[in-house]
């Protein structure tokens, strides 16, 4: 048997991987394994290593990262302890195939020791461009380390193609995020305010904004500009999902914290709602605020708008539902406003996203449970002619 190691280190990419694991596990030819880190194991994060346990999955190795804060230096510190202990943790499992998606830095570890370890790798979402962050740099060094490419959609595919990967082992999958949608019970209104304790008889917000790492202490300033620009919807409530471990990551949390105690009766924060209460919230909140990478890839399937704030997702390919703007209160309030019109929603109910295709997870697991590993690793640069 295969021996598959899927590795997380995230709330946002588990939600993403799960569908894979799980048909890693119902695959008779394969042997899940799962390698856990990042702020999974982190209480500030939510501790989300008990979504992973409450899904029914056993873990095969943790390693703990998250020793420092939050600054550029402590994720370089975090970066520094994460090689030796993914290292560690990926001798002893020896799988045939690492499993990684994305571009965070604790990938990009995971990637440099599986590649030292000579284990190939198959990487989920390589080829897009998410110009405000240093994960851009981080995904395309991930993309030249990695054998087996599972990219969103053919726009991305042909740049993984450009930087150099080899055309047949480049699948163009469509995004797991949008397949997730057709796949899980969603809660109704009653049962999401049960479980999160907050009342939703009012249209609200699903926010969710994290750093822009490749600009300058520009955290806190653009927070308090979303926050100004809320201030003047007071009829609708906010839901907060906080920020992940980037750098400044912490400043955007505090001031969350802060704004949602001065307005508790329309605002409450989580650090993480789960994949069935995120896709809920989602599929029921009056548009998706902020700069995380859902309101690019899922709210668009859902037929939600989504306000997109400043440059963390510049690049990425968009849907018609996505309006970007400025992180000043002005062009935020002014977003806002053009997706609550009623012709604005009406326009996008019969769009089609660019990431949906059929059996994405399953796709992916038939490929790395079929290709050929023994040569895998001795790549060849591919020239475009």
């Amino acid at each position: 048997m295969r021996k598959m190691c899927i590795f997380t280190s995230t709330r946002a990419d588990w939600g993403l991987l799960r569908g894979v694991a799980e048909a890693i596990r119902e695959h008779a030819d394969l042997e899940l394994q799962l390698l856990v880190s990042g702020s999974h194991l982190s209480s500030k994060f939510g501790m989300t290593v008990s979504e992973i346990e409450d899904a029914g999955f056993d873990i095969t190795a943790r390693v703990d990262v998250l020793h420092f804060d939050n600054s550029a230096r402590g994720v370089c510190r975090s970066m520094g302890t994460a090689l030796p202990g993914y290292s560690d943790a990926l001798a002893e499992m020896k799988p045939d195939l690492l499993v990684v998606l994305g571009d965070r830095y604790e990938t990009l570890c995971v990637v440099v020791a599986a590649h030292v370890l000579q284990i190939p790798i198959a990487h989920i979402h390589g080829g897009e461009m998410t110009e405000g962050a240093v994960d851009e740099s981080f995904r395309h060094s991930i993309t030249k380390m990695s054998q087996i490419h599972f990219p969103a959609c053919e726009a991305y595919r042909q740049r993984v193609i450009q930087l150099g990967e080899q055309p047949d082992r480049v699948f163009d999958v469509g995004a797991l995020g949008v397949e997730n949608i057709g796949k899980i019970a969603f809660m109704d209104r009653e049962a999401l305010e049960a479980s999160i304790g907050f009342p939703l008889d009012q249209p609200f917000f699903l926010v969710t904004f994290h750093p822009v790492t490749l600009e300058h202490a520009t955290a806190g300033d653009q927070i308090d500009e979303l926050f100004a620009a809320l201030n003047q919807f007071s009829d609708r409530r906010v839901i907060f999902t906080k920020a992940n471990a980037d750098a400044d990551g912490e400043i955007i949390n505090a001031k969350i914290d802060a704004y949602v105690a001065e307005f508790p009766e329309r605002c409450m924060a989580v650090a993480s709602l789960g994949l069935v209460r995120f896709l809920s919230a989602m599929k029921m909140c009056a548009a998706v605020v902020g700069n995380s990478s859902s309101g690019i890839l899922e709210a668009p399937s859902l037929k939600v708008p989504t306000v997109n704030i400043g440059d963390r997702q510049k690049g990425r390919v968009r849907a018609p539902s996505i309006v970007d703007c400025k992180p000043d209160s002005e062009s935020v309030k002014n977003a806002m406003d053009a997706v609550l019109n009623d012709a604005f929603r009406a326009g996008i109910q019969n769009m089609e996203s660019p990431f949906e295709k059929c059996g994405t997870a399953d796709e992916i697991v038939k490929v790395i449970a079929s290709i050929k590993l023994e040569g895998l690793l001795k790549k060849s640069f591919y020239n475009l002619t």
